[in-house]
């Protein structure tokens, strides 16, 4: 099969050495002419081209820029493509991106996917051909999809050893607002604190433990990608938020008043997340 790739950063790069990987034909399409080069240096792709040129030369068309480009580019692709091509966006938020096509005459040959997949760096020197190993990848709408593109994009996913779970795309945004998206905020505003508060880079270096690294990792993450998706699910991540925010003033009462059993208490149920991650049904968790 022949792959084309619209956006060669660390998520669409990706995709594509795990598609050379298995043995597939990959040809790549970036508005930055930097990352065309360095994405045929790297050998993410096999060469560069215009998007025109691509979806002219390609059975599968793969969108992985940011979220708020794909809904504006979308519904162009589908204009172009014939009734055997197929298209797949690996965007973080789902909502928006489908109902821009809601209704379009080659909805059919669209697939809405989401691999869960991720580092906080950015670009192709990024890219690496495991990332997406193991990983899960939600699909929505996928009763809009014809069958045979399911099939086929469902072969490449095993090929490429993604789990593939399925939901609405109203489900999706809402879900991954409060596991995902709430925690790259929180990362950016850790960032923006300390920034803001401690003058003395020299005590940021020496004194930055592994806790705090770890926190503040994901600040490093592409402010391109992470604007359009707080931006594209805003609703949902908003309401996140202002739970978030009850939590943090709640916090910070607690510690002012010096309410060791409140603080206590806070820990205490913080502390069973760790229990969902391992697979405890939250109201089991909540119960105890």
């Amino acid at each position: 099969m022949k792959v084309g790739i619209v956006g060669l950063g660390l998520i669409g790069g990706s995709f594509a050495l795990a598609c050379r990987a298995g043995g597939h034909e990959v040809i790549g399409s970036d508005v930055n002419s930097l990352h065309r080069s360095k994405a045929i240096e790297l050998g993410l792709i096999e060469s560069a081209c215009t998007l025109k040129e691509l979806i002219a030369h390609v059975d599968m068309i793969v969108v992985a820029i940011p979220v708020d480009a794909i809904a504006q580019l979308l519904p162009s692709i589908l204009d172009k493509i014939s009734d055997q091509q197929m298209v797949v966006d690996l965007g973080s938020t789902k909502s928006k991106i489908c109902n821009t096509v809601e209704g379009h005459r080659n909805r059919g040959r669209y697939l809405a996917s989401h691999p869960l997949a991720g580092t906080e760096y950015s670009g192709p020197t990024a890219a690496f051909v495991d990332l997406y190993r193991g990983k899960k990848n939600i699909i929505c709408e996928r009763d809009r999809t014809d069958e045979d593109v399911l099939l086929k994009m469902q072969a490449l996913f095993d090929q490429m050893e993604l789990q593939c779970l399925y939901m609405s795309a109203a489900d999706h945004d809402k879900h991954l607002a409060y596991v995902s998206h709430l925690s790259h905020v929180s990362a950016f505003t850790l960032g923006l604190t300390v920034l803001d508060i401690e003058k003395d880079e020299k005590q940021i270096l020496n004194l930055a433990g592994t806790g705090f690294r770890s926190t503040v990792r994901l600040a490093k993450s592409s402010p391109q990608t992470w604007t359009s998706i707080f931006t594209e699910n805003s609703s949902h991540l908003v309401t996140a938020l202002e739970q978030y925010i009850t939590h943090l003033v709640d916090f910070k009462d607690s510690i002012a008043n010096e309410n060791k059993a409140n603080i206590n208490l806070k820990i205490v149920k913080a502390n069973k997340i760790a229990q969902v991650l391992n697979g405890i049904k939250i109201e089991d968790v909540i119960k105890q």
